[in-house]
């Protein structure tokens, strides 16, 4: 009982004093001009824009993607049009929102 009460401690202080992990350093994270971003997305990639909206007054998040490839790119772009890539991944799945207000 006493050693796994002192294994348990050892593991844990061992975990506490670890560096905290951060989910993108700030060396990878990949920043252009929208027009850049947007070209190489459009041209490397085949995406298209699947929706934006305002995520701050000063900061507009867009998302593009793929239909053929099921790529995406998730980025934010900045006043000054500095945009700056949040996520990217494959096998994005798109959904067709509902018209509300249409009657079959």
């Amino acid at each position: 009982m006493f050693k796994r009460l002192i294994s348990t401690a050892v593991i844990f202080g061992t975990a506490a004093l670890a560096p905290p992990a951060t989910a993108q350093s700030a060396d990878s994270i990949s920043c252009m001009t929208r027009e850049v971003l947007i070209d190489n997305l459009s041209k490397r990639y085949g995406e298209d824009l699947l929706g934006r909206g305002l995520q701050t007054p000063q900061t507009l998040l867009e998302i593009w993607s793929s239909d053929s490839t099921g790529s995406f790119t998730i980025f934010v772009t900045n006043p000054d049009g500095q945009a700056c890539i949040v996520a990217t991944g494959k096998n994005w799945i798109g959904y067709d929102l509902p018209l509300k207000g249409v009657s079959s």
